[in-house]
């Protein structure tokens, strides 16, 4: 899964598409049993910006971000995003993995595995208070 998202993060061919097609990722929508809650979460130990609204507006074009989303469909027996039980995860892009890791840590996150090894980048990986399990990814400079 890495490698591809490096392959995406990397790829810089443009293809002439038709009209009426899929432009990017419009928003992750989730249930909570708490959703305030979880909002206050997301802003306060992870530093999203949450809007009034209840959500946030992740921008594309802030600095450093990858030029693309990665979207994959795993197998139903996947371990991938064990241990959680939800049937999707999240993956956040991050500048400084280290710098963040230590601000979760200083907030009780425990995180459950590094690897700063993958060709596409360094990753970490956390569970949300809904037991969502959360990828962080530095892309590896270009």
């Amino acid at each position: 899964m890495s490698a591809l998202l490096f392959t995406l993060a990397s790829s810089s061919a443009v293809h002439a598409e038709p009209a009426g097609r899929i432009t990017g990722v419009g928003g992750v929508f989730v249930k909570s049993k708490d959703p305030k809650a979880l909002a206050r979460w997301y802003r306060d130990v992870l530093g999203i910006a949450v809007e009034p609204w209840g959500g946030a507006a992740l921008r594309y074009d802030a600095p450093g971000h990858p030029p693309a989303v990665a979207w994959n469909a795993l197998p139903s027996a996947s371990s991938y995003t064990s241990p959680s039980t939800r049937e999707f995860m999240i993956d956040f892009a991050v500048d400084d993995l280290d710098a963040f890791l230590a601000r979760l840590e200083a907030k009780g996150v425990t995180v459950l595995k590094r690897d700063d090894t993958d060709p596409s980048g360094k990753f970490a990986w956390i569970l949300d208070p809904d037991g969502t399990k959360i990828e962080l990814w530095q892309p590896k400079p270009e």
